[in-house]
């Protein structure tokens, strides 16, 4: 059904960059939007863990620039420009799959900046992969 919306999860990794790409690609071929996500949490232990973090730290700000600069450099700017753009504070699997209601594909990495290199599939995209509310796509590596 042309006409409507494709969530793709970012975070600035090489993995979510050719998601990107391969979700811009299949949006062009159905005629869909796309729609890019990115998240950012306060780890639960933030305060003993960071004590020197400046109080004008803005993690959503930073969130924010790590999306755009990921769309600048993976797409070109006519794709880039026609991309909607949404910051989620949170768990980057929940926010994903919150975001992919109503959706007609969610598309993830196979791994993004958080995780173990050794495992097969990153935590966030095996999360999606058994609870999103619509297809899910896993852009694998080369």
């Amino acid at each position: 059904m042309a006409g409507g919306r494709i969530v793709v999860g970012v975070d600035g990794s090489e993995p979510s960059l050719k998601a990107l790409k391969w979700a811009a690609a299949q949006a062009a071929l159905t005629g869909d939007t796309l729609h890019a996500v990115i998240s950012w949490e306060y780890p639960a232990s933030w305060a003993t863990l960071m004590p020197g973090v400046p109080p004008e730290f803005d993690p959503e700000r930073l969130a924010k620039q790590i999306l755009d600069q990921s769309l600048d450099e993976a797409l070109t700017p006519a794709e880039a420009a026609a991309v909607t753009r949404t910051v989620v504070g949170g768990n980057a699997a929940q926010a994903l799959i919150d975001q992919a209601e109503g959706a007609e594909l969610l598309v993830v990495g196979d791994r993004g900046y958080s995780g173990f290199k050794a495992a097969v599939l990153g935590s966030v995209s095996s999360n999606v992969t058994q609870h999103a509310p619509c297809p899910v796509v896993v852009v694998r590596g080369a």
